[in-house]
């Protein structure tokens, strides 16, 4: 059997360890002991883009901004949806993540941040946006493991009131938001709708292989027009 092996690690603002792993190929990053993510898995992360980008695809030049580069699959997946002349703004708060992405696993995603339609921004997202006016057609967020499961501290202030008002304020009038979480969570989805969005959940897959759709992806907009069609699924594919 090969061996684990722990190839590069940095830490959070607040002190989490993160750590980035290799096993036979395939990759994860860890903040303490907790998995974040890992190359195995990845295919709710092509959703996120996907749903998120579905309405803008289309447009000319969109905008889009994306919170947490990871392992670039939602860039990925972004690039290969969005038009030559799309602007994808990309805010990753650890330096040594975008180092990873480019030294060490940028393979994994055919090296996304050599397009030159990425703008790189080593800054907390939430900066990014406060900093941005009506700028964005859409917002992707995967940020930390979704609302109810903080691995830094620090990511928490996104899923609250202030964070998802300052999400709204970056973006155009009929902009999306989609955001990424590990598991469902109806009090976030609730405070949602308080917030006078109009929001759908979409469960996902973790991989492709994977029959229980345990990921959940929120996409919320002041404009119900803008948020992308259901998906159709097998009655018993429920996020738990």
């Amino acid at each position: 059997m090969k061996p684990t092996v722990q190839i590069a690690a940095t830490t959070a603002p607040d002190g989490t360890d993160i750590t980035l792993y290799e096993h036979d190929g395939d990759y994860s990053i860890y903040a303490g002991r907790q998995q974040l993510m890992c190359s195995r898995q990845h295919e709710s992360e092509f959703e996120l883009a996907r749903l998120g980008c579905e309405r803008i695809a289309s447009h000319r030049e969109p905008t889009l901004l994306i919170g947490g580069l990871g392992m670039g699959y939602t860039l990925r997946k972004a690039l290969d949806l969005l038009p030559p002349k799309a602007t994808v703004v990309v805010a990753e708060l650890l330096p040594d993540i975008i180092r990873w992405n480019r030294d060490i696993i940028g393979h994994l995603c055919e090296h996304p941040l050599h397009d030159p339609r990425v703008v790189l921004q080593a800054a907390d997202v939430m900066e990014v946006m406060r900093q941005s006016t009506v700028t964005f057609d859409a917002i992707l967020l995967d940020v930390d493991n979704g609302p109810q499961a903080f691995t830094t501290g620090s990511n928490s202030g996104i899923y609250k009131s202030a964070g998802i008002k300052a999400c709204m304020r970056a973006m155009h009038t009929k902009g999306c938001l989609a955001i990424w979480s590990a598991s469902s969570d109806k009090r976030f989805e609730n405070l949602l709708q308080k917030l006078g969005l109009n929001v759908r959940a979409y469960p996902a897959a973790a991989s492709t292989s994977s029959k229980r759709f345990s990921r959940c992806i929120w996409v919320a907009s002041r404009d119900p027009r803008s948020l992308p069609e259901p998906r159709v699924r097998a009655a018993v594919d429920k996020v738990s």
